[in-house]
């Protein structure tokens, strides 16, 4: 049981306890699909990816703060909190933590994960599972065409008018792509489409990572009337790679945006999609309304648009959520079911054709809004949380200490890939979660300094690590490990030394440098995707309507 100070809701020093539910009962409200609630599983990523329940979505314990006030925008929906299990407890340090952040309607799940397990229920790995489950009802009821790669390949070679559509975002783009492919993320693509593929006899190929965005991609040209012939590439880069052909790297041929006549046909496509999906789409007046109403329902004001749009302008109670990865990764933006939605669009294109989708998906209220850009001027990215900052070295400060050769550990706090990517030299890695547990592998040192990618995450954990450590001074570098780099300082990659295991994050296929390992995870990747359709099915809890 843990003691509080200063809770929202409690008063201050009461020993707070939480209801609890069962497996079977929580699956029969989540069988309904009444009312709001959130289901979330605190564990890290890569271990919800080992299994967890349909609907579940990860919020881990070690980026709590940082992530709940985005992911759960009312104070007083009903949370549900998963762990493993008695095993390996969490739930009521997190439900702890949201009750500090003012959040007062908490349950457990009894048993955790093991506990949904040993009742029957059916448990799925991999992430933004809704969503790729998604994808796979689409291609299986609208039958969309598909090409493999060693067609398209082939088709390319002898000349044919083709050109390939790459539906990610431009980082994903650039790290391995097709040859010859554009970069046209998700929702741009009808955006884009009429003005980087004028001639209506041209083939359209729709590529990503894996299959998903591949299939919404083409099914959205199909969906909004698009006159050329358009498919899916089977299995996207990976099906490339498998079958033996070179991905290009580096690549930065980006779509452009559509000039006046382009940007015409594809708003006449998108408001004949609003009509066939029913798409709702609002004003001002009714936004208000639904602003007014957010102590009794939730509400997620989500931007659709480019990042570079949204950092130019954007309503000041608006997320960034990219229409493509919206639909495919709807857990990693909205965590409670039944909530209400509203997208932000300055063209009427890219939240239609966004919603029309999230529609299919069964989220009961999706509202478009379209505002001229130039009445959305917020610029500064909100941070979730006021946070306590800690005592802070500057990036030179820390380097002249590491110089010295004063007893010191700087302990990284970001994710495994990111520490990976990019460290201070010398520094451990950990989990914030299990510092208490892992904290005795760090050497006996006079002075600690915590890192992260912007530092966010170090000065949350200062003070836990100043409890476990009390004889040893801590402190933060200032702006993280993002401020050291852009200082110019040295930095280390690999995964040189752990703390913790690297079980924070879902590795992509692609995410090790043993070529035979890629290969069987990306035949196991595409296996599992396929086989979600009759996963679900014997689950029972999507309820995908498509139109």
């Amino acid at each position: 049981m843990e003691h509080l100070s200063g809770a929202y809701g409690y008063p201050r020093g009461t020993a707070l306890s939480f209801d609890k539910i069962s497996p079977a009962a929580l699956h029969r409200i989540m069988k309904e699909e009444e009312g709001e609630y959130a289901l979330i599983d605190v564990r890290e990523q890569g271990v919800h990816s080992e299994g967890h329940p349909f609907f579940a979505v990860p919020l881990p314990l070690s980026h709590l703060e940082l992530k709940a006030p985005r992911l759960l925008p009312r104070r007083s929906v009903q949370i549900y909190v998963l762990d493993q299990g008695p095993e390996l407890p969490l739930a009521e340090r997190a439900a702890a933590k949201l009750a500090e952040l003012g959040y007062n309607r908490i349950s457990l799940v009894e048993g955790g994960v093991v506990g949904w397990h040993d009742g029957g229920l059916e448990l799925f790995t991999g992430v933004n599972v809704p969503s790729k489950a998604f994808g796979e009802f689409v291609e299986e009821a609208c039958g969309t065409p598909h090409v493999t790669a060693g067609a398209l390949a082939a088709r390319c070679a002898s000349g044919e008018d083709i050109v390939i559509l790459d539906s990610r975002p431009f980082p994903e783009f650039h790290r391995m792509s097709i040859p010859g492919g554009i970069d046209m993320p998700g929702a741009e693509l009808v955006h884009r489409v009429y003005e980087t593929v004028p001639d209506e006899e041209t083939q359209i190929v729709v590529n990503c990572a894996g299959r998903t965005r591949s299939i919404i991609g083409a099914q959205s040209l199909i969906n909004a009337g698009i006159k050329n012939p358009v498919s899916a590439l089977k299995d996207g880069t990976m099906g490339w790679y498998l079958a033996d052909l070179d991905l290009a790297h580096r690549e930065d041929t980006v779509a452009p945006p559509p000039g006046p006549d382009a940007l015409a046909k594809s708003q006449k496509a998108a408001q004949e999609v609003a009509e066939r999906f029913g798409v709702k789409q609002i004003g001002l007046a009714e936004f208000q309304a639904l602003k007014n109403e957010t102590q009794d329902r939730s509400l997620y004001v989500l931007d659709v648009r480019g990042e570079d749009e949204y950092r130019a302008g954007h309503l000041p109670w608006a997320y960034h959520a990219p229409g493509g990865q919206l639909v495919q990764a709807t857990d990693e933006y909205v965590a409670v079911r039944n909530s209400r939605l509203v997208l932000v669009d300055d063209d009427a294109v890219r939240g239609i054709m966004t919603a029309s989708w999230l529609v299919q998906m069964n989220w009961p209220e999706v509202y478009v809004l379209t505002l001229p850009a130039s009445e959305m001027t917020e610029q500064e990215v909100f941070p979730a949380i006021d946070i306590a900052c800690a005592q802070t070295l500057s990036p030179y400060e820390l380097d002249a200490v590491l110089s010295s050769g004063e007893p010191v550990a700087v302990i990284d706090l970001a994710t495994s890939l990111e520490y990976r990517g990019g460290h201070v030299p010398g520094a451990f890695w950990a989990i914030r979660s299990r510092l208490e547990e892992d904290h005795i592998f760090i050497p006996a040192v006079g002075l600690i300094i915590l890192t992260s990618r912007d530092g966010d995450l170090a000065h949350l954990a200062a003070p836990e690590v100043e409890k476990l450590r009390p004889d040893t001074i801590v402190r933060v570098l200032e702006g993280g490990t993002e401020a050291w780099a852009a200082a110019s300082l040295a930095l280390e990659s690999g995964d040189t030394r752990l703390l913790s295991k690297t079980d924070d994050v879902w590795y992509k296929p692609y995410d090790t440098n043993d070529k035979d390992a890629v290969r069987r995870r990306m035949e196991a990747y595409l296996t599992w995707e396929v086989g979600l359709v009759q996963h679900v099915k014997r689950d029972g809890l999507a309820r995908f309507h498509l139109l």
